[in-house]
């Protein structure tokens, strides 16, 4: 007889996991309905690094922890989509820096938007205490386990 897994029936570490993976699709989802159909949820490993300040090829694969040929590739892929442009370092006209387009800007803006609506809707049918207690738990794990530091770092990536 063949089990099937019901989301009531997995341990924590599956249920956030999948939890998160079904509000990103969600998410994702009301971007493509936004006009941003072009993005895919593997873009936001690099845009939140060069977020917070423009990275040179070589910073961001450090970041990510990935050859500068991965990096390369991610870029130029993010580059001929109009998410990244690149433009000399003002300290070192050798070194290109990458930065963030108009349309990346704004796809982070409209992502952000629709995180906080998700959960402004969640709120709406679950009650703040229930989102709020989920929340507080799952940020404790976090801490508990090191995970802090690397989502303050924009280093977060799957395990190994």
């Amino acid at each position: 007889m063949v089990v099937h897994p019901t989301p009531d029936g997995l341990d924590l570490s599956l249920t956030s996991l999948f939890a998160g993976w079904a509000m990103t699709d969600e998410v994702q989802r009301r971007l493509t309905e936004r006009g941003f159909g072009d993005l895919r949820f593997n873009d936001g490993v690099v845009i939140q690094h060069v977020l917070a300040a423009p990275l040179s090829i070589t910073a961001l694969a450090e970041r990510m922890g990935v050859t500068q040929q991965a990096a390369s590739k991610a870029v130029a892929d993010l580059e001929r989509r109009g998410l990244l442009r690149r433009e000399p370092d003002p300290a070192d006209a050798r070194t290109k820096l990458l930065h963030l387009t108009g349309h990346a800007r704004d796809a982070v803006e409209a992502t952000r938007t629709l995180r906080a609506d998700l959960q402004a809707e969640l709120v709406a049918e679950y009650g703040k205490a229930r989102v709020d207690d989920a929340r507080a738990l799952l940020a404790s794990v976090i801490g508990r386990l090191g995970g802090g530091d690397a989502i303050r770092a924009r280093r977060v990536r799957p395990p190994h």
